[in-house]
């Protein structure tokens, strides 16, 4: 062999080195899609009015969970459990991160966070849009993307280079948060009514965001969820929700397609999910279905079975240990990572006082479990019971709830009953909730009064085979009387497991 065939030799080698370290590097990614006050307002949940058609594309293409929860209807604290695993009354948020409310986890979930364990993993970590959560030092990423939250068509697009970084070998996990549908951007004053809708992150006048092609919605053709009442005001509040439901959707297909130019579409995990149900009166901040109820579609590259629809429930405490299994960073035995940051070793060269970094138990496994190996099968079963636990939204809002709910039975503990129900800021004056208040509190309100809405029993049990709309409370019916003592001992132990301080409650309130 002469010095030359030996020289072209080398090089093919070489490249077909090169060519491997490349696939092998891209392979594996994970992109987990969130958004903000979302509910299963989507054509693959069998909404006939959402424009979904890239979110039921995946759906076609992965799996599609029909029984998806929120461990609680609040922002800050609702993302805390998805990036951590633990319920918000053991992670530390209680409530909101932002301004005056400044709620934040502990420092020592610094061990289980998902954005850390991912790096841990062996990813490259990126962050864009909607972060909510504190401490930074906790919940950190490696790269911080910038983009208008409102836009997630323009988000997609800020997220190609982090995409089709080959300098760094790594898998990447890109953590994609909107701020759509979230009330905000004014009213809609181009409304006939006297109380105007809020415009949901739209742009006032019918105008487009950038890149985005708007869907405008007529009043007449929303669904109305039956939690609400279906008056003109709910309509025209709930035509802008599906608008900025349908911006959500032009983003997610421009990430499929930069996806697909990059050739990583088959290996890329994508998660679809949302915070919490809508941001109305009976969805957002209540422990309701309307509330706890979510969107959640995976796509798994890597999974044979497609088109999966699976009536298996799952909750957001199984979101962190589930990217971490698939990311094959999950020790099954001990439900925590393999290669677990030590707390106390990390933050002992910092100012961090010991009292201050959480519970000496219950930091040390996650509080859910992987839904990895249940995808694509359509009879699988995951949790038998779901546990929820609701404490603030805003600052004012004290009003801890907790919950245990079944195939069966619901039951709904309001610890602070004795208050009227608080309202976020946003809520009490959307125009849906405030055309039935100022009607006063026998007016109707979805399956409830208005005056039922604000002042709510210590209990309330509800059968979700009969009554999967929550209309009667079956605490007082004296054949559900053994029913209401078994879940509330179920409930009580929950508590108990999870380590929640307001347990005590049971013995002196």
């Amino acid at each position: 062999m002469n010095s030359l065939t030996r020289h072209r030799l080398r090089s093919v080698i070489l490249l077909c080195l090169l060519v491997s370290s490349s696939a092998t590097a891209a392979e594996r990614n994970v992109i987990f899609f969130i958004t903000d006050d979302e509910s299963p307002t989507l054509g693959c949940y069998g909404d006939a009015a959402a424009a979904s058609p890239a979110i039921d594309a995946i759906a076609k293409d992965g799996t599609l969970f029909t029984r998806a929860f929120a461990t609680t209807a609040s922002c800050s604290a609702s993302r805390s459990v998805v990036m951590s695993g633990l319920h918000n009354h053991a992670n530390g948020q209680y409530g909101h991160q932002h301004a005056y409310h400044k709620f934040a986890s502990w420092h020592n979930v610094v061990s289980l966070a998902l954005p850390r364990v991912m790096e841990r993993a062996g990813y490259r970590t990126g962050q864009i849009g909607k972060y909510h959560v504190a401490p930074e030092e906790v919940y950190r990423f490696e790269a911080y993307l910038k983009g208008n939250s409102r836009n997630a068509v323009q988000m997609a697009e800020q997220c190609r280079a982090f995409i089709n970084n080959t300098d760094d070998e790594r898998p990447f996990f890109l953590y994609f948060a909107t701020s759509d549908p979230h009330r905000g951007g004014g009213k809609d004053k181009t409304s006939k009514r006297e109380l105007k809708p809020d415009l949901f992150g739209n742009k006032p006048n019918d105008r487009s965001h950038e890149g985005v092609e708007e869907v405008i919605f007529d009043p007449v053709d929303v669904t109305v969820p039956s939690f609400l009442p279906d008056t003109p005001e709910t309509r025209e509040e709930l035509a802008q929700y599906y608008q900025s439901c349908a911006r959500i959707d032009q983003g997610v297909a421009r990430l499929v397609e930069i996806l697909k130019e990059a050739d990583l579409y088959d290996q890329t995990l994508i998660v679809f999910t949302s915070d919490h149900g809508m941001a109305f009166a009976g969805g957002k901040t209540t422990v309701y279905e309307g509330g706890l109820r979510v969107p959640f579609v995976v796509r798994n590259p890597y999974e044979e079975s497609r088109g999966i629809v699976c009536n298996a429930m799952i909750s957001h405490i199984d979101i962190t240990p589930s990217l971490l299994d698939f990311a094959g960073g999950l020790d099954h035995e001990s439900n925590a990572p393999k290669d677990m940051l030590n707390a106390d070793d990390y933050w002992q060269p910092t100012p961090v006082n010991r009292e201050n970094r959480g519970p000496r138990n219950g930091l040390s496994a996650y509080h859910g479990r992987s839904w990895i190996s249940i995808l694509g099968d359509p009879k699988a079963t995951h949790h038998r019971e779901i546990f929820a636990s609701h404490t603030f939204h805003e600052i004012q809002m004290y009003y801890p709830m907790r919950v245990v709910r079944d195939d069966k039975y619901k039951l709904i503990w309001n610890i602070a009953h004795g208050l009227p129900y608080p309202f976020a800021s946003d809520l009490w004056a959307a125009s849906s909730w405030q055309a039935q208040f100022i009607k006063g509190e026998d007016a109707p309100y979805g399956q409830k009064t208005v005056g039922e809405y604000i002042h709510r029993p210590a209990f309330e049990l509800y059968d979700m085979q009969t009554d999967p709309h929550e209309r009667t409370n079956l605490v007082e019916d004296s054949q559900h009387a053994e029913v209401l003592k078994a879940y509330k001992a179920k409930l009580k132990e929950y508590q108990t497991r999870y380590n929640d301080p307001w347990v005590m409650k049971w013995q002196y309130e």
